[in-house]
């Protein structure tokens, strides 16, 4: 009977580190650092405050910078990170979330992919009683319930700024292709209403077509040559949702025998050094910042509630505005 008993504890005992063996780790990451410990639970048992980093994708510069500023910040504050990459799938980032949660963070960093279908992330989170904070973009929820949070720029704000100054580059007179960032994020639609806000009472300044260009230099490139074997001379600007579609377009605009920045004017939205350097080479005619720096202020917020304060629902970043006139002194410092 003894023999027995023993015979079933071992195989338990087997069973148990296979299980644990599962266990996958190849989203978890950190900068120089360990995000797991041996019992699976990334909480405060050693005393040290653990966050959950939640990035969408990683696929251009804005989006690296974004990450290099969370890690950079969270390892000079001796916090512990526990970062994942959604590779811009919505169900991956849900995924990852939850992973997040069975870790047991203390708090939980969230660049949404899109507006909608991130729902069971902030349930999931709610009911753990794990405050999210989102940046960048936002998701569908009632801030202060759903999510204490959100810090970014004001994208509504960012399109008019980008309108005006068309407006009075080119007199109120423009046929504008519009290359459009991610279907379905809230950037993309606040970025669009804010622009055509500006001219829908302007009879001379009409978007003669918008297109999804995904935020890729690749894509608005595509979309733009494209567009222009469609609507060829008629086309006087382009009003990009980001910077990498702005230099994919100035690809699709040389390549048609046009000049870009002169010929065909061009607005976007970020404020990347290869954007700035396309205003030095008279390519690009203005940029309105979108600064990816979110690492400070995103810890202010965390230690503010680590302390007990309250905190506003809507942090808004004040951003810049970059043409020929100061596009050499901020390009050295640019991400």
């Amino acid at each position: 009977m003894l023999k027995k008993l023993n015979f079933v504890l071992a195989i338990m005992m087997v069973f148990s580190f296979a299980l644990a063996g599962c266990a996958s780790t190849d989203s978890v990451s950190d900068s120089d650092a360990s995000n797991s410990n041996d019992s699976g639970n990334a909480g405060k048992d050693d005393g040290q405050l653990v966050v959950g980093f939640s990035q969408m994708e990683n696929n251009n510069p804005w989006r690296v910078a974004e990450t290099k500023s969370i890690k950079e910040e969270a390892k000079k504050r001796g916090i512990k990170l526990v970062y994942t990459d959604a590779h811009s799938d919505t169900a991956k980032q849900v995924s990852d979330v939850e992973d997040m949660i069975a870790k047991g963070v203390d708090y939980i960093l969230l660049a949404p992919r899109e507006y909608l279908g991130l729902a069971p992330a902030l349930d999931a989170a709610k009911k753990a009683g794990i405050p999210v904070i989102l940046i960048d973009r936002e998701a569908k929820g009632t801030p202060g319930e759903d999510y204490v949070t959100f810090i970014g720029s004001n994208f509504i704000q960012e399109g008019k700024r980008a309108a005006k100054w068309l407006k009075e580059e080119t007199g109120g007179k423009a046929k504008i292709i519009e290359l459009l960032g991610t279907t379905g994020s809230s950037v993309a639609k606040d970025r669009h209403e804010g622009f055509v806000s500006v001219i829908k009472d302007v009879p001379g300044m009409e978007i003669i077509a918008s297109q999804d260009g995904d935020f890729t230099r690749a894509k608005g490139q595509k979309v733009m040559e494209n567009l222009l074997q469609s609507y060829g001379d008629q086309v006087t600007a382009v009003y990009a949702h980001n910077d990498e579609m702005a230099l994919g377009a100035i690809n699709a605009i040389e390549a048609y025998g046009k000049k870009p920045g002169k010929d065909i004017k061009i607005v976007s939205i970020d404020g990347t050094k290869d954007g700035l350097q396309a205003i030095i080479d008279g390519k690009i005619n203005a940029i309105v910042q979108c600064s990816p720096d979110f690492g400070p202020v995103a810890f202010d917020v965390i230690k503010k509630l680590e302390n007990g304060e309250e905190v506003p629902t809507k942090i808004i970043n004040e951003d810049l505005f970059y043409d020929k006139s100061n596009a050499k002194k901020y390009v050295d410092s640019a991400f």
